[in-house]
């Protein structure tokens, strides 16, 4: 409440869950998280720095392993005489270094390890590194930093007394969290919801050697999105690297898709099998605080781009995963939509041992593909085709804007949208694209952003071919981009989510344009559906799109994939990865163990603070220019009247009570003995009496 608080600054009126149970603390109550580490490192109670002999030991290991420094070099250096002593290290070598590692600090999180999954009746073997995903869960649920943020139970927030305009936020102000809590409420009252939000993507992790990584990561729903979408502060867990494998020794590639997705499946059941049970009965667990809770982790979302919604949910390519509309109306936006019926596809899926002709038959005709026990088949709770996220960098920046910018350079001259861009002048928050756009490849999420700031200006007044009337090309670049910015709010109430559904109506009247100029005929788009028929839904559902953008898992991928590949000898990398990310976890628990010690054990509820508000202005510290002429400002920053501005302010500042006569015969006496003045070229201000969104 008081995020929301503070990012509208008005006041957020809440609906409490009705039943006091919800998320209410048990009466067993487990040391506090922080206590039990530092139990655990032998000398801690004297030396803050165990198993470190000292600050400037522990600081060496810490910059070693934060910059990935590598074995050879870091042996190399401590082997020049005089070091080792000099510095008073506790280790010689990297060898050392890493036992002290593995043997002295105590892990947070737990290990990883490998394992042979196989696909029997095709007789295919597979290596997944995985992790216990209940002590995955225990671990970031116990984090001590998280423990005063954690949300426990759901709410509705509304900007009104009378509860009639509501606002959706994080995920617990969604339907989801409400409708779930009350269903394990009526079963057995006390339950506490772990949501698990899901993520993978597979990623290059050296390009020059055709080598790939597909990481899964976890994080839970309890930990408020501010939190989740900091790298720096660890709320995600890595849960596992998943199979590679191309399957090239099968040569029938319909076969080796459908190899390739049953084995996905088997691999995310052996992953999450261990939340089965939990999911339904309970699983007592502490916080960083060190009180406990029946908790019932939940998958409650999947975020990941639209080839991975095919395989996660099992719908045909070019199918919707949230709804059953076929392919050839999801174009349609009067055609009736029905959303895909669980119930329905987990009675076709027991049937594929009983009756696999008519398994295979059924499968068609429902549009999924016949995959062999899904992990989703039987996960308590979850409903995969309405776990699907909205997501910011696939479906709006590289979906709904990538397809507006190929119809844009097909309805214009590329050479004149290029020199347009060459031409914009520089300006704050844009990008300068001196090349043009038009020949751009391969275009990040932040690069689409960029473009989208400046596309409108660019064709404002372009004509079209055949002196066709570009109105309407006009309105539907504008009502795409309206609903790009729109479903990205941070904070959406009713009035927001239906300027979201105008605006793709807008584009639904205008598109027929692109159709006259033969430039887009076919509007069957999967990711153009899924953001037009279904973000408000979801967004109702699970909250608003941050919670949910992929661009933070691929963010992930630094650190988890690409650094953790650069640590190894590129021979049998897994292993090597899987060890250098234990260490390096390691490390970031230790050190946020060791600041809380230096800052004198502080209780739980002072550490990690909530950001503060922005002020009305904030100021860099220091200035862009620390001294300019006076007459440089009226003359290279178009300043002018700047001395006898100053004159006046300064008069009315000291006469406060004058009149404009008087302040201005006042002002015409003042002297200016400054001739230099410092420049900001950069300031935030917000204003409290902007109209409301």
């Amino acid at each position: 409440r008081l995020r929301v608080e503070r990012a509208l600054r008005q006041d957020i009126y809440v609906n409490a869950f009705p039943l006091n149970t919800a998320g209410a603390p048990l009466d067993e109550h487990d040391p506090a998280a922080n206590m039990v580490y530092r139990a655990n490192v032998h000398g801690s109670e004297r030396n803050p720095f165990a198993p470190f002999t000292s600050e400037l030991d522990w600081k060496l290991a810490e910059w070693v392993k934060k910059h990935n420094i590598g074995s050879n070099a870091l042996t190399e250096l401590l082997s020049i005489e005089g070091v080792v002593d000099s510095l008073g290290l506790s280790y010689q070598n990297s060898r050392e270094l890493n036992a002290i590692i593995d043997k002295d600090i105590p892990a947070s999180r737990p290990r990883f390890e490998c394992r042979e999954v196989t696909l029997e009746d095709e007789g295919v073997t597979v290596e997944l590194y995985l992790r216990d995903i209940m002590q995955c869960i225990c671990a970031l649920y116990g984090d001590p930093k998280f423990a005063p943020h954690l949300i426990f139970k759901p709410e509705q927030h509304f900007l009104d007394e009378a509860h009639t305009d509501r606002v959706w936020h994080d995920i617990h102000t969604g339907d989801w969290w409400w409708m779930m809590q009350m269903v394990l409420e009526n079963r057995s009252p006390g339950a506490t919801i772990l949501p698990i939000i899901l993520s993978s993507d597979k990623t290059e992790i050296a390009l020059f050697r055709g080598k790939s990584a597909y990481p899964l990561y976890m994080t839970l729903g309890n930990i408020p999105k501010d939190i989740r979408r900091k790298p720096s502060q660890k709320g995600y867990v890595l849960l596992g690297y998943l199979p590679t494998s191309n399957l090239e020794e099968i040569n029938i590639k319909a076969k080796r898709r459908r190899i390739a997705a049953n084995i996905f499946h088997l691999c995310l059941d052996e992953i999450l099998a261990p939340t089965k049970i939990p999911a339904s009965e309970g699983e007592v667990m502490a916080s960083g605080d060190g009180i406990c809770r029946r908790n019932h982790p939940i998958v409650a979302a999947y975020a990941c781009d639209y080839l991975d919604q095919v395989v996660v949910t099992g719908v045909l390519y070019g199918d919707c995963p949230i709804c059953d509309t076929p392919h050839n109306h999801l174009g349609d936006p009067d055609y009736p939509m029905e959303l895909r019926n669980l119930e329905h596809i987990q009675h076709i899926l027991n049937i594929a041992d009983e009756v696999p002709r008519q398994y295979l038959q059924a499968c068609r005709e429902a549009r999924i593909k016949p995959i062999y026990q899904p992990f989703w088949a039987d996960l308590p709770g979850a409903d995969i085709f309405l776990s699907i996220t909205p997501d910011t960098l696939h479906q709006l920046y590289q979906g709904i804007l990538k397809h507006l910018l190929a119809w844009i350079k097909s309805a214009y001259s590329q050479a004149e949208i290029d020199a347009r861009c060459q031409r914009l002048p520089p300006n704050h928050h844009i990008r300068s694209f001196l090349k043009g756009i038009t020949s751009l490849t391969k275009l990040t999420g932040q690069e689409h952003a960029d473009i989208a700031r400046i596309l409108l200006g660019l064709i404002i007044d372009l004509p079209l071919p055949n002196n066709l009337s570009p109105v309407r090309l006009v309105k539907s670049a504008r009502a795409l981009l309206d609903f790009i910015y729109l479903a990205q709010y941070p904070i959406h109430n009713s009035a927001t989510l239906d300027a979201m559904e105008q605006a793709m109506e807008r584009f639904d009247e205008n598109k027929s344009i692109f159709v006259d100029l033969n430039i887009q005929n076919n509007w069957n788009i999967p990711k153009l559906h899924i953001v037009s028929r279904h973000y408000r839904l979801l967004i109702e559902r699970l909250g608003t799109t941050d919670n949910f953008n992929t661009q933070f898992f691929e963010r992930l991928h630094i650190e988890v994939a690409k650094d953790a590949a650069d640590a190894t000898n590129w021979k049998d990398e897994f292993p090597q990865m899987t060890l250098w990310l234990e260490r390096n976890e390691k490390i970031a628990r230790h050190a946020d163990f060791i600041q809380w010690r230096q800052a004198g054990c502080p209780p739980l509820s002072t550490i990690n603070p909530l950001p503060l508000p922005l002020p009305p202005l904030k100021m860099t510290k220091h200035p862009s220019l620390k001294a300019v002429a006076i007459s440089h400002l009226e003359q290279e920053y178009h300043a002018t009247e700047f001395k006898n501005t100053l004159r006046h302010f300064v008069a009315r500042y000291n006469n406060p009570n004058a009149s404009s006569a008087t302040i201005r015969r006042i002002a015409r006496d003042i002297p200016l003995p400054i001739t230099h003045l410092p420049v900001y070229h950069r300031a935030k201000f917000w204003r409290s009496d902007f109209p409301h969104f």
